[in-house]
């Protein structure tokens, strides 16, 4: 476990030389249905059974897109596929997404973040069937433990992974995160929320080894 938590130090001491060049970075989270830092037993046991919704985070601390400066804003996705993510023998595609928008962000703005969110996450945000708009705060409590916010429609709070999420003892990120140019280590998801419409269904879970937190650069 040590060497876990000085792992993570690593990345981010790494990524932080590095974003300075980036045209546009910030902040990422995401949380799956399933666990991502976990056992094969444990992932054997939810593979095409869960894992098949998750909710996706960018906030832009510097730069912009295509152009638009993003600067201050954030964008969340909330995915709904077919099978479970990052699993390599199920197809999980076509996934459904829903979008949802920095409300402070004006209309050249809120475009170019729901283009940036659809190029970081690829063929997961192929068929947005809603975008929304909401209030956004993305707040860093540590750097693997944070809270978002978007307005009542969706939420997140992590924090560290600890020696007593430690269950089988041969635990390791089974699944890397889902979205390009994502420098992230994996965090212990207390809650995830979605409350919105769009996809068909609503959820509240807590307690799952089930998140990434971490940097963007791009």
């Amino acid at each position: 476990m040590k060497r876990f938590f000085l792992a993570l130090a690593a990345v981010f001491v790494a990524f932080g030389t590095v974003s300075a060049h980036a045209a546009i970075r910030g902040r990422y989270v995401e949380v799956r249905s399933a666990d991502v830092w976990t056992g094969p037993c444990f992932a054997n046991s939810q593979v095409d059974l869960q894992g098949n919704e998750a909710i996706l985070g960018w906030d832009v601390t510097h730069g912009a897109w295509k152009g638009t400066d993003l600067k201050g804003l954030s964008v969340v996705a909330v995915v709904k596929a077919k099978a479970t993510l990052g699993d390599r023998y199920h197809d999980p595609y076509p996934a459904e997404a829903v979008l949802i928008v920095d409300r402070r962000a004006n209309e050249a703005q809120r475009t170019a973040l729901e283009n940036f969110a659809r190029a970081q996450a690829g063929r997961l945000l192929d068929h947005v069937v809603l975008v929304e708009t909401a209030p956004i705060t993305f707040k860093t409590i540590a750097h693997d433990a944070v809270a978002l916010t978007a307005g009542k429609l969706a939420m997140i709070r992590t924090r560290s992974l600890c020696s007593g999420d430690v269950i089988c003892g041969n635990e390791f990120t089974y699944y890397p995160p889902l979205t390009k140019d994502a420098h992230a280590m994996p965090a212990y998801t207390e809650q995830e929320a979605y409350n919105g419409r769009g996809l068909g269904v609503v959820w509240d879970r807590s307690d799952r080894r089930s998140a990434f937190v971490g940097t963007f650069a791009r």
